[in-house]
């Protein structure tokens, strides 16, 4: 009896790791980039509702903000980020943003989420929302 535990206790256990593995190549690794020299432009689409990061040269990342949040890119107006421990940006919760203006506009941001688009994804945003 013990014998027979200990084999299906085997073949379950291996069950598992072969599933746990197939399960790793299928999801998307976590994406993280330092805030500093990577993040290098920024858009939102016609809702306002999202915004569109450019990182290094060629990776845009989507950030959904609170329903409501109506930004725009306008003339004079910026996207800050405030940082707050570290400078690596890995989830909407580590990101911190205000939009301002050179007039001494300020509007506090909500991310409540945040990822990396795929090639074909990025391509299909509308040329005048794309970073």
């Amino acid at each position: 009896m013990t014998r027979h535990l200990t084999t299906l206790a085997t073949a379950l256990a291996l069950a598992f790791a072969a599933s746990a593995a197939q399960a790793a190549k299928t999801e998307n690794p976590r994406s993280c980039f330092p805030v500093g020299s990577a993040w290098q432009s920024w858009n939102a689409d016609k809702t306002g509702d999202v915004l569109y990061l450019r990182v290094h040269i060629n990776d845009i990342y989507r950030v959904d903000l609170t329903p409501g949040s109506r930004v725009y890119k306008w003339p004079g107006y910026f996207l800050v980020n405030t940082v707050r421990g570290s400078d690596w940006i890995c989830s909407a919760l580590d990101l911190d943003l205000t939009l301002a203006s050179n007039y001494g506009y300020r509007k506090p941001l909500i991310a409540v989420s945040m990822r990396k688009l795929t090639p074909e994804e990025a391509a299909a945003i509308p040329p005048k929302e794309r970073p």
